[in-house]
């Protein structure tokens, strides 16, 4: 294959790119925004599909980000590929900010007086996570007993007010990126329409030039024929 790495990548690798890419965060950012920008598609579906990816990516439905921002954007009539791409507003930088806002938030609403902290909410969906598929596994082949105690505290302590405070401060923060985007995408996408009418007129130029070239050159009387000497 053409674009097939020489050397593939070993799952050490893909776990620590993905919290650092090799570009750094920065390039990685405008690699995410040069593509969105470039999409083939009208400004306001672009910008849906950015809503509907940061929108995603305040929830807390790791693992299925992708899968989520796609339907999301398939029921507002946005961009797929757009939503997919604005997914990366959740990333290992912001997701501290985001964990806490949503936390917050979905806390407030419920009235609780339980905040867990926050650099323990990973350590939950880990935990979470690993009781859960032990379960499955005492289930499917009876190796042992299901507890489910501590899966109903984690749902009750981080998953609710995480997914209801991700709700509203997910929203806002997908209009604001949708109302930025907006204008950019528009911009970006005129001025890279002008510039294609610019070099299709110059083309048509140069083409219409060198036809008048030719048929001058064909108009052009023939010189008078050296008469030899007698």
């Amino acid at each position: 294959m053409v674009f097939k790495r020489r050397k593939a990548r070993s799952w050490g690798q893909i776990v620590a790119e993905s919290v650092w890419p090799r570009g750094g965060w920065r390039r990685a950012a405008s690699y995410v925004w040069h593509r969105l920008r470039r999409l083939p598609d009208a400004p306001h579906r672009i910008a849906r599909g950015v809503f509907a990816g940061i929108f995603v990516s305040f929830l807390p439905l790791f693992g299925f980000h992708f899968l989520t921002a796609a339907l999301v954007a398939f029921v507002i009539r946005g961009n797929i590929l757009a939503s997919l791409f604005a997914t990366f507003a959740g990333n290992p930088l912001t997701f501290p900010l985001i964990a806490a806002a949503a936390m917050e938030t979905g806390n407030w609403l419920l009235d609780g007086n339980h905040m867990v902290p926050l650099s323990q909410i990973g350590k939950s969906f880990g935990n979470a996570v690993g009781q859960l598929w032990q379960n499955v596994i005492a289930i499917l082949f009876g190796t042992g007993e299901t507890h489910w105690d501590s899966l109903r505290r984690f749902y009750s302590t981080v998953f609710l007010p995480y997914f209801l405070g991700g709700i509203p401060t997910g929203v806002v923060a997908g209009l604001i990126g949708y109302y930025l985007s907006m204008p950019v995408i528009k911009a970006y996408q005129k001025r890279r329409l002008r510039k294609l009418s610019e070099r299709t007129t110059r083309r048509m130029d140069l083409r219409r030039q060198a036809r008048e070239r030719v048929e001058n050159l064909a108009a052009a009387p023939l010189p008078p024929e050296d008469v030899p000497p007698r």
